[in-house]
């Protein structure tokens, strides 16, 4: 991916220089958001690995988050069979929308009309395909509180303590995840293991692993 002008090659720009991108989470495959390349903004994000794009209402190159900060941190980028469209998956930080949605779309075809979803308002498909963006908010949420402190959260008291405190709650956590299993109670049993994931999050962010690297590892175990 280094040399520009062989992949140009193989992509069919329109009369106005641009191609569409469709732009997908890479960790759950959901549709953020449609915008346009031209050359410098391809090679700008083969450069850095950071989604560029070009604005045809400004008519001028962009950075995805230059303003927000809700930059997009490519993951791969592939072509589709006639060369006119580009499928970029991403890791998405903050929200793809310029509305503070995570998605541009958030409004669904009902009756009629669009209406915007709700923030868990998806059909049976939808959450199984999804089943792993809680993860990624906990997980966001947990590296966002390593640098900026929230006075009185939890998640900074675990993490100034450090590693020693960390791990006496992840062993304490275990420890209750067994005891509600013996006690045969769903209730308990979910609410235990809830404990036990946070603080392993927890322990994940303090030692510097990604959630990529953990599903990387229990899928290479398939």
């Amino acid at each position: 991916m280094n040399n520009i002008n062989n992949i140009v090659k193989e992509l069919k720009f329109g009369n106005d220089g641009l191609i569409p991108v469709v732009v997908q989470d890479f960790q759950t495959s959901e549709v953020l958001m449609v915008a346009y390349m031209n050359k410098e903004a391809l090679d700008k994000s083969i450069e850095t690995g950071m989604a560029h794009y070009w604005s045809r209402s400004r008519n001028k190159l962009w950075l995805k988050g230059e303003t927000s900060g809700h930059f997009q941190y490519i993951k791969s980028i592939s072509i589709d069979c006639d060369g006119d469209a580009l499928l970029i998956k991403v890791e998405q930080k903050g929200g793809a929308c310029h509305t503070g949605n995570y998605s541009c779309f958030y409004r669904n075809l009902k009756d009629g009309s669009f209406v915007e979803k709700k923030p868990h308002d998806f059909d049976a498909f939808e959450v199984y395909k999804n089943k792993s963006i809680i993860l990624k908010e906990l997980y966001d949420i947990i590296a966002d509180r390593v640098v900026n402190i929230k006075p009185g959260s939890y998640t900074n008291y675990l993490l100034e303590k450090g590693i020693d405190k960390i791990l006496k709650k992840v062993g304490e956590e275990t420890s209750e995840v067994i005891i509600a299993a013996k006690n045969n109670s769903k209730e308990e049993i979910r609410y235990e293991i809830a404990d036990l994931i946070y603080h392993l999050m927890v322990l994940i962010v303090e030692r510097g692993l990604t959630l990529e690297e953990i599903f990387d590892e229990l899928r290479s175990r398939r």
